[in-house]
């Protein structure tokens, strides 16, 4: 399975920013769609309220699937790899 990577920035509540991807299937090509996905990890995070838009992730390349992404875009259709201040 190819999948696409969204990078992505948020400034986090107390100031600092949160580097994190997400990962979905290279099918799924609406922003609105992957922003939602965003917004979903950000309200886990505790981090809801924060904004989160085009400036906040962009699509970064595609790339095969790895094992450790698989199980979360089979359950929930995408998957995040956290990177910074998560």
């Amino acid at each position: 399975m190819k999948v696409a990577i969204w990078d992505t920035y948020v400034t986090k509540r107390e100031g600092n920013i949160m580097h994190f991807d997400i990962i979905v299937p290279v099918e799924i090509n609406d922003p609105e769609l992957i922003y939602t996905y965003g917004k979903e990890y950000l309200r886990r995070k505790g981090q809801e309220d924060q904004p989160f838009t085009s400036k906040e992730s962009q699509f970064c390349h595609i790339e095969a699937v790895k094992a450790e992404w698989e199980q979360d875009i089979k359950e929930r259709g995408y998957a995040i790899v956290e990177m910074e201040n998560c």
